[in-house]
């Protein structure tokens, strides 16, 4: 017996190898669930009718931010050739990496604020790469862009041009706000 896989047949090889693994594999084992907090039960008075069970509130889960990109190549090239407006700056050098991060964090939420659609992370070389704790900055920024407190603030980032720090900065895309729905 032969089956098609991607348009072509498998040779009897191909086949008895496939065979044998699928005789070795085993599914994975469900993943249960945690049990939920068990409900409050009401007191009653003594004589009074059993305890019942108050339902528990489901969760509803929140939307999350998408990861940040890449610029885009258009939007680089626009910010390198000072064809597009860097709206704010922030330097971080000479701050320890939790100033850093706080100080990254107030400067991305008061650019969201104030619609600011592109702006620069300058963090600095490092004065030798390979020195302990040297250009920590310049590796922690990165990173920490592309975590879920920041997905809300950034949608894209990249290293800046040489005429705006190179290795040094990053031009970073600020996420538009989110519109609150209203409730009617």
């Amino acid at each position: 017996m032969t089956v098609e896989n991607g348009g072509r047949k498998l040779r009897a090889q191909e086949r008895s190898l496939w065979d044998e693994i699928t005789r070795s594999v085993r599914p994975l084992k469900r993943r249960i669930a945690a049990a939920p907090a068990p409900a409050a039960i009401q007191a009653s008075p003594p004589g009074a009718a059993a305890p019942t069970r108050v339902p528990a509130q489901k969760r509803v889960p929140q939307p999350r931010a998408p990861m940040p990109q890449p610029l885009h190549r258009r939007d680089r090239l626009r910010l390198a050739r000072g064809r597009q407006t860097i709206d704010a700056r922030l330097d971080l050098h000479g701050k320890t990496q939790a100033q850093a991060h706080a100080e990254l964090m107030r400067f991305l939420r008061r650019a969201q604020a104030d619609g600011a659609p592109f702006v620069l992370v300058i963090t600095g070389k490092g004065s030798d790469e390979h020195a302990a704790g040297r250009g920590v900055l310049r590796r922690q920024v990165p990173l920490w862009l592309k975590l879920p407190e920041f997905a809300v603030y950034v949608s894209a980032f990249e290293q800046a041009h040489v005429s705006h720090g190179g290795e040094g900065a990053l031009y970073v895309r600020v996420r538009r706000p989110r519109q609150r729905q209203k409730s009617q």
